[in-house]
Parts: structure tokens; sequence; C-alpha cells
């Protein structure tokens, strides 16, 4: 693509891509009928050449997204965050990020803000949206997207998530597939529906297994490593602790290694832990963190292009969307260790 002084055009992107200007204005758009190989070349030449469309909802003003979170203190708010920026940028929209807990002054604030810089649409994550801000955001036309909602959604709301029910079921299935029968579990927040589906898939596989689960091995945490400490400490300082334990978000696991290091119980050899997450710092612990991988920076994305579309007035065909998670097998888990017991 030639360098210049004027507006990078769809036509030169489309050129430069080697793809039709139908199919960039596809990408732009948030289509999903585009191959993500294409999909991610087209975005990394919009970036590239600081594509920037014209703001035809309100004209003289930039286009901006806003990612709203309950909580940032989390790698894997990063990843969210990550891949909605990918996507945004991509279609020359920026991306306002915010921590919002709906306190009533805060709350007002926020919405006082959002009616200043005319939003182009909100992404809420793990989020219940209370009623007085879905009625003064439908009020004001501005589409609402949920990543991970914490319990009922409007139907006119459309949701991404990923398959956690599933994910749950496997991480306990690859458990006692290595003869693992006093499994713990450290759960997420209760009031957030991911947490119920992965405790739910957690009991599925135990009940499919025939072995009973054991109220006293399951406890709760709020997903930080602080929480996963604490809860470890209490699995591990039962009079029959588990043999493994499968903690529902990759930090809480991590607080499962410290408290186990502190009772001089080795991972794997005395103790198995399975995270869920996949973030970066699972490959680099030690040892690495079998977990089950969510993909957080893909559901950023589509929670921005699906935003992206709404704010175009198009209709979500499907507005329940839950991506595929994977189970990564690392280094954390082995079969138990026969006839043993930990002892704190």
């Amino acid at each position: 693509m030639a360098a210049g002084r004027g507006r990078v055009t769809i036509a030169a992107i489309a050129e430069a891509a080697g793809v039709s200007v139908p199919t960039v204005s596809r990408v732009l758009n948030g289509r999903s009928d585009v191959s993500p190989t294409t999909r991610e070349l087209i975005e990394r030449l919009l970036r590239e050449h600081d594509y920037r469309p014209r703001n035809s909802r309100h004209p003289g003003r930039a286009r901006l997204v806003d990612l709203v979170f309950n909580d940032l203190d989390s790698p894997w708010a990063l990843e969210l965050v990550r891949g909605v920026e990918d996507v945004t940028h991509a279609a020359g929209v920026g991306t306002v990020v915010s921590q919002v807990h709906h306190r009533s002054t805060a709350t007002r604030q926020w919405l006082q803000n959002l009616r200043a810089r005319a939003s182009d649409g909100v992404i809420f994550v793990t989020s219940d949206v209370a009623e007085p801000i879905h009625s003064e955001l439908h009020r004001l036309k501005v589409p609402v997207v949920i990543i991970d909602p914490a319990g009922g959604v409007a139907a006119d709301v459309p949701t991404i998530g990923a398959t956690n029910w599933s994910g749950g079921r496997t991480a306990t299935d690859h458990l006692l597939s290595l003869g693992h029968r006093r499994i713990g579990i450290v759960a997420g927040p209760r009031e957030l529906l991911c947490s119920r589906a992965r405790l739910d898939g957690y009991r599925a596989a135990m009940e499919a297994a025939g072995t009973a689960v054991d109220e006293d091995l399951v406890v709760t945490g709020d997903f930080r490593h602080e929480s996963g400490f604490v809860a470890g400490g209490r699995l591990l300082d039962l009079p029959d602790p588990p043999t493994a334990i499968f903690a529902c978000s990759d930090l809480m696991a991590l607080g499962v290694y410290e408290a186990a290091r502190r009772r001089g119980i080795l991972v794997p050899d005395q103790l198995s832990v399975v995270g869920f997450d996949d973030l970066p710092e699972s490959r680099w612990s030690s040892p690495p963190l079998t977990t089950v991988r969510q993909p957080l920076a893909e559901m950023g994305g589509l929670a921005a292009r699906t935003v992206l579309r709404l704010s175009r007035g198009e209709t979500i065909e499907t507005p329940r969307v839950e991506l595929v998670t994977k189970l990564e097998i690392r280094e954390s888990t082995a079969a138990p260790v026969r006839g043993r017991g930990i002892t704190a």
C-alpha cells in the first residue's frame, strides 16, 4: 500500500489484503461471515495503517464503546480488554474502560459521563446490569452486551460466555481418570452464572463416576489469589483432605499452590491441582498449571463485534453465545499416592 498524506480508504485496505471491498466492510461491521485468518489479516492492516472511519451516528465525534468491569484488578480482565481493543481499534472505534460497582453515586456519575460522550454501545463484564442502568441505556438507545452475566438477563440483551459447565465437568473428569476420588473444589462467587455452571459441571462428573460429593470438600472463593490460598488451606487442613483440588480460576489455583507449599505438600506428587482460565501466569507457575482454557480474548472480541452490529441497528440472530473451553494438561496433576494422608 503506497504511503500518502490522504485518508486511508477501504479500497486500499482491500487491495493490500487481496480481498474485496465488501469483505473489508464486513470486518469493519463486526460481521461473523469472514474466516478467522482473513479477519486477522484485515484487522492487522487496519491497525498498521491507522484506518479511521467517519462517524455517521455522531458526526464530528470520535466513535466510542464503553467496557465496564465490576473489578479490573485481575489478569483475566486484561485479556478481555485486549480482545475488545483488537476489534474496536480495527473498526476505528475507541474503547473507554471503567470500573463501576453499581453504587448509586458512582452509577450516576458513570451514566452522566456516558451521555456526554455519546457512546456507541456498552459491554458489561460479570454484571447483572441493575434495572435503573438498563432503563436509562434503553432510553438513550445505547446497545448493551454482557460478558458472563451475574443473573437473569433481559431477552433483548446479548450475552457472551464460555462453556463453563462443560469446562467444570472436563476438569473433574480429568482428575477422576487419574484415580482421584476425594476431589475438592474452590468455586467462584455464587451470584455469578459462570461460577454456578462450573460447580454444576463438577457435581455432574462426580455423579457420573458414582462418587458422592463430600460437601466438606466444596468451598467458595472470589476468583482471587488470596481466596484460593484461604480456601485451599481449609481443604488441606481437613482430617481427611482431598488428593486433588479443582479451583475455578487460575488465580485461586495459584493460591492453592501457596497453601500447599506452606504445609510442605508437593504438587503434583501429593496433591493435584486444576485451574480455570489459562492465564499466562498458569504457564509460568511451578509446576505449570493444568487448567481449563476459556477464550477470554475471543470473548472480548465477539462482544465488541456484537455491540458494534447493534449500534448499526442490526439484529443478532443468536443472542446467547458460549465459546468452547479446552483442557490444557500440564504438570500439576498426577495419579494419587495410594494410602497416603496429608498432614499440616
